[in-house]
């Protein structure tokens, strides 16, 4: 490993600012990840609640939804993870060859002050994401006290906030048992990740074949048109909800794409880490949108209406055991997925903003507190919120970020790194007093084609205001501010006089 630090090292000691046991590299003994640790991981994470609302999200057939029949909807999920996998791998490289987590990563192109930008804001998406989760756990428990306390669900809602007290509290109390685990470490969860896959998976194929024995059989759940049909609503207008479903399929691990290092710096080898990937996350994906495409199209023939919320389905099960033990699986199995998908980079991220001050604990404990913030219930209360607005929007960031990262690592630096000077304040990654003025420069005209977009999305101005051109091309926000980016940052490097990992550049 080139330039590793050791502990003889002077930047290698307690008084270095960039410098953690947390943010340190893997040593060779102790990066034990074999491939299938690796796709059991993916396993894990992908078999979750909001994967099986992506997919109900995608058949919707109300008038918020997109509309899409079930293979439809299938397709372009795979798609999107197909796609998603090749920078995952890619970024996964630098944490296999050198053992570094994201946030160093980041680094190499922005600095060593200047990868706290893309740090946090990916540890911002998290932050969302672990609120949706706590979300989920929270309701599952408002679920099962409503079985025995039916007077909880017919509380009053709290003015803005949009839920109602009993809600509020449920949420409370699961936010609270997630932050309990982070004080106590992530070992003690261990077990909840070993067992959390399989219990999903039971819980869906026991969905699915409810489904399938109460809607007369797969033919007329998967019969349900697509609304792109002709004579159908939407006929004829397939693209122009595609593409931005698949923007909006790629952001679900966008985040994921990035900071995969964190996880990558384990493995023993880089075949192992992609095939590892490869298996665990577009099958799973694929395999998991189907239980809930077809349990939500169920739902419209057996109630009349789609529910596209898992929860939701299982209240109209009224044997209050089954219904106890359904509840109480969800609520491990998103615990687990919580912590391991939510808690560990963003903790990681946030820890990079003052390594000496901010433990994996404090980066947790503000991971919580943003989380609430956030209001997750409102994300998921609209599917096309859900995916339009959360998902494009937050892609239309971590885009640009993706491209810049690849660009150099691949383009610029040929996967050369010096990593003593990843952890050098004076060192070759300095650049313009820790930032890279040439990364924030292609972040930025990454990220500005896809604002108008996204504030007509928002609806903070009128979209007669907005030129069509720039509202298409929000829904390709992932697409747009990856190409930019990449592109931008190369040229933009390529014309400094001297190779990309020479110190002279320091100042650009």
């Amino acid at each position: 490993m080139q330039g590793a630090p050791q502990d003889s090292n002077p930047h290698w000691d307690s008084s270095n600012p960039l410098w953690n046991s947390d943010l340190a590299p893997v040593p060779a003994e102790k990066r034990t990840w074999h491939w299938w640790n690796f796709a059991a991981l993916w396993i894990s994470m992908a078999a979750c609640i909001p994967t099986y609302m992506l997919a109900s999200s995608l058949v919707d057939q109300s008038a918020n939804g997109v509309g899409m029949n079930w293979w439809q909807a299938i397709l372009t999920i795979f798609l999107a993870n197909v796609i998603v996998l090749i920078p995952m791998m890619l970024n996964a490289h630098a944490g296999t060859k050198y053992g570094i987590p994201f946030p160093v990563y980041c680094r190499a192109s922005f600095g060593t002050l200047g990868a706290n930008i893309p740090a946090v804001l990916r540890a911002l998406v998290a932050c969302g994401w672990f609120g949706i989760q706590t979300w989920i756990g929270g309701a599952a428990i408002y679920q099962i006290l409503g079985e025995f306390f039916p007077a909880l669900l017919g509380a009053k809602t709290l003015g803005f906030l949009g839920i109602n007290a009993p809600q509020l509290v449920c949420f409370l109390i699961f936010w609270a048992v997630n932050m309990w685990v982070i004080f106590k470490g992530i070992d003690c969860i261990r077990w909840l990740l070993n067992i959390k896959a399989p219990l999903l998976i039971i819980l869906g194929l026991a969905l699915l074949y409810w489904a399938y024995s109460h809607a007369g059989g797969f033919g007329p759940m998967l019969s349900q048109p697509s609304q792109f049909d002709p004579g159908q609503p939407k006929a004829g207008q397939f693209w122009f909800f595609f593409f931005p479903a698949l923007t909006g399929m790629i952001g679900f691990w966008a985040t994921l794409s990035l900071n995969i290092p964190d996880f990558s710096r384990y493995a023993r080898s880089q075949g192992g880490q992609m095939l590892g990937q490869a298996i665990g996350l577009p099958p799973t994906m694929a395999l998991y949108s189907f239980i809930g495409v077809a349990v939500t199209s169920a739902t419209a023939i057996i109630y009349g209406k789609t529910i596209w919320d898992p929860i939701a389905v299982l209240t109209e099960f009224k044997d209050p055991i089954v219904l106890f033990i359904a509840m109480v699986a969800l609520c491990i199995a998103t615990l687990a997925t919580n912590i391991a998908a939510n808690v560990v980079s963003p903790a990681n991220d946030f820890a990079h903003l003052a390594p000496r001050k901010i433990s994996f604990r404090t980066g947790g404990l503000i991971t919580g507190i943003i989380g609430i913030l956030i209001m997750p219930w409102k994300l998921m209360a609209d599917p096309t919120g859900y995916i339009f607005t959360w998902l494009v929007g937050y892609s239309a960031l971590l885009g640009p970020i993706g491209g810049i990262l690849i660009a150099d690592y691949f383009i610029c630096r040929r996967t050369q790194l010096n990593v003593a000077a990843l952890y050098d304040a004076n060192g070759e990654y300095r650049y313009c007093h820790g930032y890279s003025l040439t990364a924030l420069a292609a972040l930025i005209l990454g990220v500005i084609p896809s604002i108008p977009g996204f504030l007509a999305q928002v609806q903070w101005v009128d979209t007669s205001l907005v030129p069509a051109p720039l509202v298409g091309l929000y829904h390709y926000a992932w697409f747009a501010g990856f190409g930019i980016a990449f592109i931008v940052y190369v040229v933009l490097r390529k014309t400094a006089s001297a190779p990309a990992i020479s110190p002279s550049l320091a100042a650009s």
